[in-house]
């Protein structure tokens, strides 16, 4: 017997809000059963597992220990650039000198995730 991973669950204080702006990162439409105001906001991915937001009363006070690591289509630093535009904040840059490495972003939240290398970065440093 196993288990899969069923949705990667965000709280967050407007899971409408937070929710419009996942959409725009992972270019996926909000659940059409969802609207402003609401208590929970869904995006269904068409590999893996869904994002939930749900609304809590409390506010985020210390480090993920889960995140999101991101994987572009296109470069990292192009996929960065998008997402700061997008309202995410630079967290920390990981990157090192042979072009491997990572940076970590905050979404509007405040929630830390990671943005690697694409894939066609990474062939070509193979």
């Amino acid at each position: 017997m196993r288990s899969i991973i069923h949705s990667i669950t965000f709280d967050c204080s407007d899971a409408y809000k937070l929710a419009s702006w996942w959409s725009e990162v992972v270019g996926q439409p909000i659940h059409a059963d969802d609207n402003p105001g609401d208590e929970a906001a869904l995006i269904e991915m068409p590999a893996g597992p869904r994002l939930l937001f749900i609304q809590v009363p409390d506010s985020r006070t210390v480090k993920n220990r889960v995140h999101l690591d991101l994987c572009p289509e296109g470069t990292r630093d192009a996929e960065v650039e998008r997402l700061l535009g997008l309202g995410a904040t630079l967290f920390e840059d990981h990157r090192r000198p042979d072009g491997s490495g990572w940076i970590t972003l905050t979404d509007p939240e405040g929630n830390e995730f990671c943005v690697e290398r694409g894939e066609a970065e990474r062939a070509a440093a193979e």
